[in-house]
């Protein structure tokens, strides 16, 4: 007999903000308008503001939106981008959506994102860009990316998916790049109720064109100007997000109370607990390593508590990556057959999360 959850993986449902959330979702059926309208304006200019960037555009998909940043960058066939094996494998089909090829660098094994020594080594003659991945929550280490960016004349866009407000050395994440992506799919740390997503970038120029890409080319209505796609934010996601964004510090702060109560709480204990390499760290995730990953699921499932696995197969194992050729990666390859990630969520009791570290100090190996 299976043992009740006790402590789900994550609670999606609204909590605390279901008044704001039904406030904004009548203003949208009110008005009558549901596609590119005030809403999307406005989101564009908070959110912009939120992430320290100029301009954000918004649109489906944090997979479009790197498609999109690519496209908009003039990056396509022929062209090689540089990314981190160890994402959702979104990040390299947005690359391939853009007619691109993606190029695998391994990981750093204490940060868990892609290695910049590791990127240094796959440039070629067709790299064009480098998408790193601030996986987790944890931003890579963007100067070291950025130093080789400049030595080889590279764009880089960042895939911050899973970064909403992240800093890296106090800089916001995305400063300094062409670009940023973000989704906000549900579960993100600034989640939707469905997908959607956005690109944040300081060129006004690149983010006109991305929001003409993203409206099928066209430059005034009816008439398109160059290909493009159909990927718009609707007025529903803009204003369910607008009313979510403003709770988002205050969300990150309980993110980070709880990582930290999961780094003290899980000192001795028999898993690995990667380490904190930037207090701009915003925790989507909580990942731990153990090489008994299938013990350690199956012993906090009898104590009531969910977890999942962020990723389990490295992107270049992938069989959709076979067209690729991708090189091997170590790293990734052993990081995938140790990760689990533990509950964290801004819901989660300190009981709940008391429940989830019970269960993990007495795991042993």
């Amino acid at each position: 007999m299976s043992v009740p959850v006790r402590v789900p993986f994550n609670v999606l449902a609204p909590g605390d903000d279901r008044a704001a959330i039904d406030a904004a979702i009548a203003r949208v059926i009110d008005s009558g308008w549901f596609v590119l309208g005030p809403e999307v304006a406005a989101f564009e200019r908070e959110f912009a503001a939120a992430a320290g960037a100029a301009e954000a555009a918004g649109v489906n998909t944090g997979t479009d939106a790197l498609a999109l940043a690519l496209m908009a960058l003039g990056i396509g066939r022929g062209d090689e981008v540089i990314t981190s094996p160890l994402s959702a494998a979104y990040t390299a089909l947005a690359i391939d959506m853009a007619g691109a090829r993606p190029v695998f660098a391994d990981l750093d094994p204490a940060r868990l994102t892609i290695d910049p020594a590791a990127v240094a080594a796959a440039v070629t003659s067709r790299t064009r860009a480098i998408i790193p991945v601030h996986l987790y929550g944890q931003p890579a280490d963007m100067p070291a990316l950025h130093a080789v960016a400049a030595r080889h004349g590279l764009a880089v866009v960042e895939d911050a998916c899973q970064a909403h407000l992240a800093t890296c050395g106090g800089v916001p994440v995305g400063r300094g790049s062409a670009a940023a992506a973000y989704s906000f799919y549900p579960t993100k740390n600034l989640g939707a109720l469905g997908d959607g997503g956005a690109v944040t970038t300081d060129d006004p120029a690149l983010a006109a064109r991305i929001r003409r890409l993203r409206n099928g080319g066209q430059s005034t209505r009816y008439r398109h100007d160059e290909r493009g796609v159909n990927s718009r934010l609707d007025e529903l996601q803009a204003a369910v997000l607008r009313a979510r964004l403003e709770r988002l510090p205050a969300a990150t702060a309980v993110r980070r109370r709880l990582a930290a109560a999961y780094r003290a709480g899980l000192a001795g204990a028999a898993v690995q607990v990667p380490p904190e390499h930037d207090p701009g760290h915003v925790y989507h995730l909580f990942p731990v390593l153990t090489p008994d990953r299938d013990r350690f699921q199956a012993h906090l499932a009898a104590a009531g508590v969910e977890t999942l696995i962020h990723y389990p197969c490295p992107i270049p194992r992938q069989p959709a990556a076979a067209a690729w050729e991708p090189a091997d990666c170590p790293v990734a390859d052993r990081v995938t057959a140790e990760v689990v990630s533990l509950p964290l969520y801004p819901s989660l009791s300190d009981a709940a999360q008391a429940a989830v570290l019970s269960a993990a100090r007495t795991f042993s190996r």
